[in-house]
């Protein structure tokens, strides 16, 4: 008898799949209720794929055959359907099963995919997804019979990344195909999602057809504007204004619903009462439209209610086949000529340009569009994704990467969907295209009480800030930095080094920019000799020819040429500040026209050009033009430093090595297995602290060198250990529910006799016992005392959202105090380690401060490795 899916710890499998061209398919186990879709899928097959399935000629299927397909029990026999429709509309295209053989560990595979939906990914799908649950139930190896002339479902095995072995017997393939996740199936997973997403998302970005669903004939309604908007910006494509209530909506013909429109919808914009919109959503899985963004509010961000509403209605845009943008945005933007598409309720179109943006804020949307405006900063696509039930930015990030009219990207983030994913995603685009995010949130309110320094250090925000320079992610605080940066990266080559010079005719702001770059740990540029020259042969007497150069209130557009003109060839240059306060004298016009002149040299020689003129910003038009591109213009030094800092940093990023996750030595793990399956046996606690020889024990089984320690239940115990490790020793609590044991006096050091260390033993005891907690002591730890060197502390955390988050920095009871720590995800490189250990303050005192002997720190580089490795081994 079948198993009931939902009752069965089986609704895990339930997942919509998104498939080659774009549309997405329900996927789930098979219930005994599925006799009769199976038996209409048998009937929509052509004979071919039959035979080629069955391998043999049938013309029908019987009830009881159909019947005995739906029963599985879900461990020796187990089915999954990909299905689109809901309800009594839900239909079955496809079917993957395997059936564990009598070895055990093998099974055999099949696939049906119905001839209409073949060559989308389908069987790709059912494949990796039957091998993930095999591989859960012991099964570690698959095994088909395919006929040779069945050549699309043998590319489908050859190219599942899996290492296929085959042999041809009579005309038929004997295929046996090894499960064991590995890299090669992963990256090829990968790349099929990354081509699948960027497909759905075409429907959004670039439609043929869009239907608005709510255009209104009232002025001053979202759904006016929206449609107006659509109309009068000129959208290459055909547009559908739904509105049961009118038959005309800005003279264009309207239609009751998305059902009675004749012709083809690729994408349709729901703006009606949330009432509604689940109805709505479902006539347009009906129709086949293909992408759904819905503009109106009152779903998740509403409370528990909302939620379930959201819940329900992106089940049913994934049972149709449908991808949604929404619920509570405001829309997308195209500016590409072939599209153009404002698709929002902002009446601001931005400049064309090579900027794309995604914000979760559809408020802060119509403040961004008109901020772009004035800055004359160009976007290629502008997408709001508000409650990102299912189009969330990891989609956009796919589909931008590859997008040509995009070499910036601008993320406004409130949260993270899946952090693991969207860091990976991050990694693929950001080597060939910057990623610049505003993340909010960054204040510690709401983050979770921690029983250990690293979970109290390890906050949402430090975790998203190790996630951002892991995945070469410029972070900025605010949206105005983030126009600033982005203002540099799409106008200008990105800086090849720190060296700043900076050219002034006033020299206040020069040396404001000087203090500023300082800060943001820019280099003032050391200018060579024949620069030095060419300079005082160029400017009057009074002139500051040393950097910065400070050409006075008199200086001429020509002098601003030559003396640009001179930076641009010398060698100890990377970046160029150029300064303009408009004196008396000079015109503006003019010193624009050097400026943008001696961009194109810059330009050619690889280095950046940045421009301040006090009361201009953004890429004013008179600093360049579309062909020749633009020199940013910043109002204060403050934002040009800071700019150029994050420039620099993300080319330091794209430019360091690569790094490598070590194969390490004096590492067993079959022993640390043992240790931690032994304590989980011994305690049913959840979590569960091991006990002292545990933890040491589990630490040298991965080489990690530990001081001499042992544990002592009484205090004569606790005088003979200390005597046979050898004084001076430390004695700390035993706890297994005190994590900070110096808050309660259980830390006693440098104690050189018996004696002493009986005393501390009973002063400990007493403490707790003051304290109302005499049963929460063990005993003690008895260790070695070390004593000089520099104190540290590495450490481990399980963030439910990032995975393991390992941590190094200042250790010691001041830790949390002055938190001069570094967090990076698992799993770390070499060039990771040695990163972490030279990011935080301490590094200086480890290097060797003030003549001190320079620590060893190779040792902690692999110290953070041989962590890594173990959180790798023991998740």
């Amino acid at each position: 008898m079948a198993a009931n899916p939902t009752s069965n710890g089986l609704e895990k499998y339930r997942r919509a799949v998104i498939l080659k061209d774009g549309s997405t398919l329900h996927l789930r186990p098979i219930q005994r209720e599925d006799e009769e879709r199976l038996l209409a899928l048998f009937n929509r097959l052509t004979p071919r794929t039959i035979y080629l399935r069955f391998q043999n000629v049938l013309t029908q299927m019987s009830r009881e055959e159909a019947e005995r397909f739906c029963t599985v029990d879900f461990d020796n026999t187990f089915a999954l359907v990909t299905t689109i429709g809901e309800d009594i509309e839900e239909k079955i295209v496809a079917v993957g099963r395997y059936y564990r053989l009598p070895r055990r560990d093998a099974a055999e595979v099949a696939f049906l995919v119905e001839d209409a939906y073949q060559g989308k990914g389908i069987g790709t799908h059912l494949l990796e997804q039957l091998a993930s649950v095999a591989t859960e139930r012991g099964i570690c190896l698959f095994q088909a019979e395919v006929l040779a002339e069945n050549e699309q479902m043998m590319r489908v095995l050859k190219n599942s990344g899996f290492q296929m072995a085959h042999e041809l017997e009579n005309g038929v393939y004997q295929v046996v195909l090894p499960i064991a996740p590995a890299p090669l199936v992963e990256e090829r997973s990968a790349e099929r999602e990354k081509v699948a997403t960027i497909a759905s998302l075409r429907a959004f970005l670039k439609p043929r057809s869009i239907a608005v669903i709510g255009a209104s004939r009232k002025q001053g309604t979202i759904g006016n504007k929206l449609f107006h908007n659509i109309l009068q910006q000129g959208f290459n494509g055909v547009l559908y204004p739904v509105n049961p209530n009118a038959e005309v909506v800005a003279s264009v013909k309207a239609y009751p619903s998305v059902l009675d429109i004749s012709g083809e919808v690729d994408l349709a914009v729901v703006i009606t009462p949330a009432e509604i919109v689940h109805q709505v959503v479902q006539e347009c899985g009906r129709k086949g439209v293909r992408g759904v963004v819905v503009i109106s509010a009152g779903f998740a961000e509403s409370g528990a209610e909302g939620v379930i509403k959201q819940e329900k209605l992106i089940e049913t845009a994934r049972n149709y086949g449908m991808r949604l943008v929404g619920p509570n945005c405001m829309g997308i933007i195209n500016t590409d000529p072939q599209v153009n598409m404002n698709a929002t309720f902002s009446s601001v179109f931005p400049p064309a340009g090579n900027i794309a943006f995604g914000t979760q804020s559809g408020a802060l949307g119509l403040a961004i569009l008109e901020y772009t405006r004035g800055l004359n900063i160009g976007l290629s696509t502008f997408v709001s994704i508000g409650n990102r039930a299912d189009v969330s930015s990891n989609d956009l990030l796919q589909y931008w990467g590859d997008d040509a009219a995009t070499d910036v990207i601008l993320l406004y983030m409130e949260s993270f969907g899946d952090p693991r994913w969207f860091a990976r995603i991050a990694r693929g685009v950001t080597p060939t295209k910057p990623i610049v995010a505003v993340k909010s949130g960054r204040t510690p309110a709401g983050s979770r009480a921690a029983a250990s320094h690293t979970g109290a250090l390890a906050t949402a925000d430090v975790a998203s800030e190790a996630l951002f320079r892991q995945a070469g992610i410029i972070r900025v605080d605010t949206l105005e930095d983030l126009f600033d940066v982005a203002n540099l990266l799409c106008h200008q080559p990105l800086p090849s080094g720190r060296r700043v010079a900076i050219l002034t005719n006033g020299g206040g702001p020069g040396i404001m920019t000087v203090d500023a770059c300082a800060a943001r740990g820019l280099e003032l540029a050391t200018l060579s000799n024949k620069t030095l020259s060419e300079l005082k042969k160029l400017l009057p007497s009074r002139a500051s020819i040393d950097n910065p150069i400070d050409m006075t209130a008199e200086a001429t557009a020509e002098e601003y040429s030559q003396a640009l003109e001179l930076l641009a060839q010398d060698d100890c240059v990377d970046i160029v500040i150029v300064i303009f306060i408009p004196p008396i004298v000079t015109k503006s016009e003019e010193v624009a026209n050097a400026i943008r002149e001696a961009a194109l040299q810059f330009r050619r020689r690889g280095k950046t050009l940045l421009a301040s003129f006090m009361g201009s910003r953004g890429a004013p038009i008179e600093l360049g033009s579309e062909e020749e591109g633009y020199v940013p213009c910043f109002t204060f030094p403050e934002a040009t430093a800071a700019a150029l800092a994050r420039a620099c940093e993300y080319s330091e990023w794209l430019n360091r090595p690569k790094g490598i996750i070590q194969e390490l030595g004096s590492i067993d793990k079959k022993k640390a297995d043992q240790i931690v399956k032994s304590a989980l046996e011994r305690s049913a606690s959840r979590p569960l602290w091991l006990d002292a020889t545990s933890a040491i024990e589990l630490l040298s089984s991965y080489g990690i060198r530990v001081v001499r320690s042992k544990s002592a239940r009484t205090a004569e115990e606790a005088t003979r250990t200390a005597g046979g490790i050898g004084f001076p020793v430390a004695v700390k609590l035993l706890s297994d529910t005190i994590a900070h044991k110096t808050e309660v006096g259980g830390v006693i050091l440098d104690l050189r006799s018996q004696r002493e260390v009986e005393r501390a033993f009973i002063q400990i005891r007493e403490r707790l016992a003051s304290m109302g907690r005499p049963d929460e002591m063990q005993g003690v730890i008895i260790q070695e005392m070390i004593t000089g060197g520099i104190e540290v502390i590495v450490g481990v955390t399980q963030d439910p959202s990032f995975g393991p988050l390992i941590l190094f920095g200042t250790g010691g009871v001041y830790t949390e105090l002055f938190k001069d720590v570094v967090l990076r995800i698992h799993p770390l490189t070499d060039i990771d380690a040695q990163e972490m250990v030279r990011s935080v303050k301490a590094y200086q005192l480890l290097e060797g401060w003030r003549g001190t002997k320079p620590c060893d720190t190779k040792s902690l580089e692999e110290l953070l490795l041989r962590v890594s490795a173990m959180v790798e081994d023991l998740p």
